[in-house]
């Protein structure tokens, strides 16, 4: 059986955020708590959104979201959330602000740990009414506006996921011109991001053919579309391409996930050393490709299709040369992972719900190898 639902709505083109003003109001939302990180602050794009608001709302700004957003900023958020009485969230910035709201939303009516509402802990089933959320995405990569999943550090240190229709935005406003400048690293890595997303969403064996397909078309934009972006920030067709690629990586994610997101949640809970998940999952995607090779199917086919190569090719080794091409690290190695981690790192991808829905199910050892292959030279 499959099951089939996209129900968020999404408006899409240069100059969308002057519809925040009518998202709001027909939310009820006049009291938002906006979820943002310093660096949006201090690029002026705060700025741009702020100056869009209606007169008659009252904004609380909480900019302290951490590169992995963790459950100690969601409470340190929702303390300025009941402190100033707020009716509704509006995240702006990457996947991290998106997911600290909702990692807000679902505290403010949910008690106890986050970790009690993981996916893993049957969380779905207890997500019940959360406040209305608003997505602004600053970046092309994670998708998080059309999803209804975030990840969190917990305090105890584990990266969990949540998930449910509750957490999903209530309107995400897809601005491409809040990307226009980013820089070309960042780009380049929650583009790879926007990659990963479409080419593990349509591996898994979930059956939910419309993901399929938007995945592929999200894949083939990326293909086309982010080194233009890279080599040209103001480039703003290829800008337009890479967020729709975006949310449509999120949207194929209906199917789940894979290895690779397992992999890297296990590496970005390490809040030391600070691993962009993005610039994980473009490093580690190779290695899984090769792994799960056996075990899909004809589905390379249609993905070599997607991405304009020949009938044949290495999807892996074009992946590892396009890593490149777009400056990004070589392997983990590049990024101080070290091979005594292997271990522990095996031990959290058992225990990720995205684990569960690769189309070959790894051994702890086989984990360890795949980390060892990832490290690159």
């Amino acid at each position: 059986m499959a099951t089939i639902t996209y129900p968020n709505l999404m408006e899409i083109d240069f100059g969308a955020i002057k519809v925040l003003g009518d998202a709001l109001k027909r939310n009820g939302i006049t009291r938002p708590l906006i979820c943002t990180d310093k660096g949006i602050v201090d690029s002026g794009i705060f700025d741009t959104v702020r100056g869009v608001l209606p007169n008659d709302v009252e904004p609380t700004v909480f900019d302290g979201t951490p590169a992995n957003p963790t459950e100690v900023a969601v409470r340190q958020a929702l303390v300025l959330y009941r402190a100033n009485d707020c009716d509704g969230i509006i995240s702006i910035g990457g996947g991290s602000s998106m997911d600290l709201g909702k990692g807000v939303a679902l505290t403010v009516t949910h008690d106890g740990p986050m970790n009690d509402y993981s996916a893993v802990n049957g969380g779905r089933d207890r997500i019940g009414g959360c406040p209305p959320i608003i997505a602004i995405p600053t970046t092309a990569g994670t998708g998080s506006e059309v999803g209804g999943g975030a990840v969190i550090i917990t305090e105890d240190g584990h990266k969990v996921v949540i998930g449910s229709p509750n957490l999903l935005p209530k309107m995400a406003i897809c601005d491409p011109e809040l990307t226009l400048g980013l820089p070309k690293y960042l780009t380049a890595a929650t583009g790879m991001d926007a990659m990963a997303h479409c080419i593990e969403a349509y591996c898994t064996p979930v059956v939910n053919p419309p993901a399929a397909a938007i995945g592929l078309d999200g894949l083939e934009r990326v293909v086309t579309y982010l080194k233009r972006a890279v080599d040209d920030g103001q480039d703003r067709e290829a800008r337009w391409h890479m967020m729709m690629a975006a949310s449509e990586g999120a949207m194929a994610f209906a199917k789940g996930l894979g290895c690779v997101h397992s992999m890297s949640h296990a590496l970005g809970a390490d809040e030391e050393m600070r691993l962009h998940h993005g610039t994980l999952n473009a490093v580690i995607l190779p290695t899984v490709l090769r792994f799960n090779a056996d075990h899909v199917g004809d589905k390379y086919v249609r993905l070599r299709r997607a991405m304009g190569l020949e009938e044949g090719a290495d999807i892996a080794a074009w992946i590892e040369n396009f890593n490149v091409e777009l400056g990004l690290p070589g392997g983990l190695r590049e990024m101080g992972v070290r091979e005594d981690m292997f271990p522990a790192l095996a031990e959290h991808c058992m225990t990720d719900a995205c684990h569960f829905a690769n189309p070959r199910t790894p051994t702890v050892a086989q984990y360890e190898v795949m980390f060892a292959e990832a490290m690159g030279a």
